[in-house]
């Protein structure tokens, strides 16, 4: 039997995970990334219980599991450095089976890259969606520089503003503003030890983590119009916003080097897709769904698409049965964690000093009955289980592809 052809487009994290398990299905994958090499955009991103759980089903779960630097207790601050609300990995682990894994992203894309054919991964290659196929007929199309694919099975993870998902979905409106913007940063960690929080002020916030390697992984975020840029620049920017708030933040930002802060407006996709594919072409990861990062469910989201869909698009099977299957599985849920998302950034937006207030007496009041209370913002989300628990029988076949030319 001729193996079937599946085209990722867009080598994010949702894009090489896809790949990685349609791999391990039984697949042949070609992954095409615009950029010159896989560098990914961003630096640090949380693993949640529920993505490491689908990465169990890929073999690499344990792996990710093993960058955790978060141990004992953290939570939730304000500017002036009160606690609001305690919970700590201890009890993560209880109420969800596992704890937030903190990891550099470029940690991430190459634990997956590394399990894919040397040839499978294609970069400067900026790739349109000609025909998206039928899913009982034609195969899709995609057109290269280099020349057209024609492909049983298209994914389309580029990204927010997704190409692929304007051609599926020509009437959809597309992503909106959510009204904040953010910056991520990576340093060194100070000298001083600290607890893992994020911290809550009028129309910002602020977050400090661990990683396994000894550097600490910073965001923020704050209310602002779309498109605005620090006058003198984005460090500048930080001192201004939150210099003045509790340790280590000051000491966070005076380490940054003026051209490592990352700043990006955000968007979400408020109005729902109907369903997330056409045809011989699917949808995975912000393209599908992009959603607000209050939850930090961005990346943990698109690491489940891919599992889910692997598991559904079985070689040989019926495609427009498994499509519709995966559809089926993923709209609601992720449109449930959008919508749960956009309601975490209206408290975050809160700039009036009386809706502050009541906002933090309720945290500090809901922290007191326990950390299970804190965690259980999470419950349906952290605690979700993959559709089954791992590709072993066609994992030994897949490593043995390693290196093999598609």
């Amino acid at each position: 039997m001729t193996q079937p052809h599946a085209v990722v487009i867009g080598s994010g994290i949702g894009g090489l995970t896809a790949a990685v398990a349609l791999h391990r299905r039984g697949w042949q994958i070609t992954v095409l990334e615009r950029a010159a090499s896989l560098e990914p955009v961003g630096a640090g991103i949380g693993l949640a219980p529920n993505s490491q759980r689908a990465l169990d089903v890929i073999g690499l779960g344990d792996r990710v599991r093993s960058l955790a630097a978060w141990q004992g207790d953290g939570g939730m601050r304000t500017p002036g450095g009160r606690w609001l609300a305690r919970t700590s990995s201890d009890a993560a682990t209880e109420r969800f089976g596992g704890s937030i894994v903190l990891v550099h992203r470029a940690t991430l894309i190459d634990i997956l890259a590394a399990e894919l054919p040397s040839s499978a991964i294609r970069t400067g290659a900026s790739a349109q969606l000609l025909e998206p196929g039928t899913a009982g007929g034609a195969r899709a199309i995609v057109a290269t520089a280099a020349g057209n694919f024609e492909a049983d099975l298209v994914v389309g993870a580029d990204g927010i503003d997704s190409a692929v998902r304007s051609c599926l979905f020509p009437a959809h409106p597309g992503p909106s503003y959510a009204g904040f913007t953010t910056w991520r940063v990576v340093v060194p960690a100070p000298a001083k030890p600290f607890a893992p929080h994020e911290t809550w002020g009028r129309g910002a916030l602020w977050g400090t983590q661990p990683l396994k390697d000894g550097r600490i992984y910073a965001y923020a975020a704050a209310v602002s119009p779309a498109g605005a840029r620090g006058a003198d620049g984005e460090k500048a920017e930080l001192l201004r916003r939150f210099g003045d708030w509790h340790d280590p933040i000051p000491g966070i930002i005076a380490a940054v080097e003026p051209g490592q802060v990352l700043r990006n407006d955000v968007h979400h996709l408020i109005d729902p897709l109907p369903v997330f594919h056409r045809g011989r072409t699917v949808l995975v990861g912000d393209g599908a769904h992009a959603m607000a990062p209050t939850l930090g469910q961005g990346g943990n989201q698109a690491i489940e698409d891919a599992i889910v869909l692997a598991h559904h698009a079985v070689p040989g099977g019926d495609l427009a049965a498994a499509l519709a299957a995966y559809s089926a599985d993923r709209v609601p849920r992720t449109g449930a964690i959008v919508r749960k998302a956009a309601r975490a950034t209206r408290l975050m937006r809160l700039t009036s000093a009386p809706a502050v207030a009541v906002r933090d007496i309720s945290m500090s009041v809901i922290a007191r009955f326990g950390p299970g209370l804190v965690l259980r913002t999470f419950d349906g989300i952290a605690d979700w289980q993959p559709p089954q628990h791992t590709y072993a029988a066609s994992t030994d076949d897949a490593h043995t592809a390693r290196g093999s030319s598609l």
